[in-house]
């Protein structure tokens, strides 16, 4: 049980709200241990919760209580379905909530979107992906543009697996540039496959958090799940296909396009990107947001720009994607120059 909290200094305009949670054993997940879960919802909003025979009660300033009042209901209602409690939801019901209380979703919370694999349901964490998975249950072709940690990637993977797992597609490709290696992949060791697996892992990790390993191996080994580079794609069409462009702003506009135009007959493609991170050569342009400006006002592509207040990984993750903005990016010559000194370095072991 809550211990006792001080109430908030300013009683002025403050208000209390009963919510009738009354089943002791969801009741000890959706406080967690030692009660972190409440007191960080308590911190978050500026309130204090406490237990009484009717349930819950929340007291403190009027805007307060409704944001920790949403956040609470969505945790219950999470774990009425059997879905838990962990430290991460509760971040994510208390951004959805000053989402709603912003009016950034065009949903109400109950009515979200969500995503079901054979491993469980995927949530948006945030209004900005509340709204990036309405845009891939609706357009052909999808751009997630943004720092890391905004689950661009990872979603964009999640509504693959859930397309693929109900028969709406036949097949998922994933792709990335392996821009390091360029025409330099010989140094390193192994075959083609082994080179650029390293590039291609963050994909494999996604697919792990959606299927059991044994069905992802079956269903790779049978070609319904692809992971390949971007060279790999041309001169192919991509017919009942979901695609996905990870680490796009290392295309060119040339890529982009071959890229794009292998849509084929009842295809969906996302392309996800940070254009803070760039490693073309000096002065070649990212195809990422030359695709993004030309085609923002096509029908059938949606565009989703995350911001840094949109990084859900870690708390600390936003603040420090934050942190390097205000102090002004590494410009993407200079992380070029870097690159390419490190592939001219390797490039005498071919």
């Amino acid at each position: 049980m809550l211990t006792s909290r001080p109430a908030p200094a300013n009683a002025t305009g403050c208000r209390s709200v009963i919510l009738p949670f009354e089943d002791n054993r969801l009741l000890q997940q959706l406080f967690g241990a030692h009660d972190e879960h409440m007191a960080r919802v308590e911190r978050a909003a500026g309130v204090r919760v406490d237990r009484s025979r009717r349930g819950l009660c929340i007291s403190g300033p009027v805007e307060a209580t409704v944001v920790a009042e949403s956040a609470l209901r969505t945790l219950w209602r999470g774990l009425e379905r059997g879905e838990g409690c962990s430290l991460p939801q509760v971040e994510a019901a208390l951004r959805l909530a000053e989402g709603e209380r912003d009016r950034e979703p065009r949903l109400p919370l109950r009515d979200l979107p969500q995503i079901r694999t054979r491993k469980g349901v995927v949530a948006p964490r945030s209004p900005a992906q509340a709204r990036y998975m309405d845009l891939l249950g609706r357009h052909e072709i999808t751009f997630g543009i943004g720092p890391a940690g905004t689950g661009k990637t990872y979603l964009a993977v999640a509504q693959g697996v859930a397309m693929l797992l109900a028969g709406r597609v036949e097949r998922i490709l994933l792709s990335r540039p392996a821009v390091e290696a360029g025409e330099r992949l010989g140094f390193l060791p192994g075959d083609m496959k082994e080179k650029v697996d390293p590039y291609l892992r963050p994909l494999y990790d996604a697919l792990h958090d959606m299927l059991p390993a044994d069905q992802l191996a079956r269903r790779m080994s049978q070609g319904e799940i692809e992971i390949a580079p971007l060279a790999f794609m041309r001169g192919r069409t991509l017919a009942h296909c979901y695609a996905i462009l990870d680490e796009a702003q290392n295309t060119t506009p040339a890529q982009m396009k071959m890229f794009l135009t292998r849509l084929g007959e009842g295809s969906r493609m996302v392309v996800t990107g940070d254009p803070t991170q760039v490693d073309l050569p000096a002065g070649t342009p990212s195809g990422l947001e030359h695709a993004a400006r030309i085609l923002a006002d096509l029908p059938g592509v949606a565009i989703m720009r995350f911001a840094e207040g949109d990084v859900v990984r870690h708390p600390l993750v936003g603040r420090i994607v934050q942190a390097y903005a205000e102090a002004g990016e590494p410009a993407p010559q200079a992380q070029t120059r870097r690159s390419r000194g490190w592939a001219a370095d390797h490039a005498g072991s071919k």
